[in-house]
């Protein structure tokens, strides 16, 4: 059984997705602290001109509290500008009309919170990709221990012998506590991604997936975890 454990994103990068296509279960690891200005409430979309912009979902409350509790900052038409931004960036791509209905239904419900937001894009999108994959929250799973030991503990939780790590976890992750619970460790490689048709030059990898769907469809996953992966 292999478990990733990541902090929820708002519409994140092709690389988030394609852990999510490597393991049984991931969790959306949403009970550590808040990080403002940070992959939580943001991500980047290509511009016309060449450029990058970000989408942020405005927030209350700032950095002191847990990301299950952060609540979205309705006094800002922010829905509105990101949809704008999208469709002056992205319309005129191939499978646009073709993902934007789902995304504009999506961000138009009530959402309080921008946990519950990040997760719905994040599910709707696997659904997009065909990544589907068990989910749960840390928060409902009550896990005990500090760094290292927290992670163990929630593999063990879902049932999991096996972690799949982001690659920059390798400066603080200590190998053996896991082999001392019998967990195998592996970092995940963002390698060998190509490059498809973009609205504009140069290439940036680092956008949120929303990029490659417009941009290929139904092809996506070929570019992400698929046949024209090079590792």
């Amino acid at each position: 059984m292999r478990v990733a454990i990541i902090q929820p994103n708002y519409i994140p990068w092709k690389g988030y997705f394609d852990i999510i296509h490597d393991v049984d279960v991931f969790v959306f690891l949403d009970d550590v602290q808040y990080t403002v200005r940070d992959w939580r409430n943001r991500n980047k979309i290509k511009t016309r001109d060449g450029q990058t912009t970000w989408l942020t979902v405005p927030t209350l409350g700032g950095r002191n509290q847990p990301i299950l509790s952060v609540e979205i900052d309705e006094a800002q038409p922010w829905r509105r500008k990101h949809l704008d931004a999208l469709r002056h960036a992205y319309g005129r791509t191939p499978h646009f009309e073709r993902y934007f209905a789902g995304l504009s239904a999506t961000l138009a419900e009530p959402w309080k919170l921008l946990v519950d937001l990040d997760i719905a894009l994040t599910k709707q999108i696997c659904g997009w990709l065909g990544c589907e994959r068990r989910c749960e929250r840390s928060s409902t799973l009550a896990p005990s221990g500090a760094k290292d030991d927290r992670l163990i503990d929630l593999v063990q939780k879902v049932g999991g012998s096996f972690y799949l790590s982001g690659p920059a976890a390798r400066d603080y992750i200590r190998p053996e506590r896991f082999a001392e619970s019998n967990i195998e460790l592996a970092y995940h490689d963002y390698a060998g991604y190509p490059e498809y048709p973009q609205i504009s030059a140069p290439f940036d990898h680092f956008v949120s997936v929303l990029d490659l769907l417009f941009a290929v469809g139904d092809a996506a996953p070929d570019y992400i975890w698929g046949a024209k992966r090079a590792r």
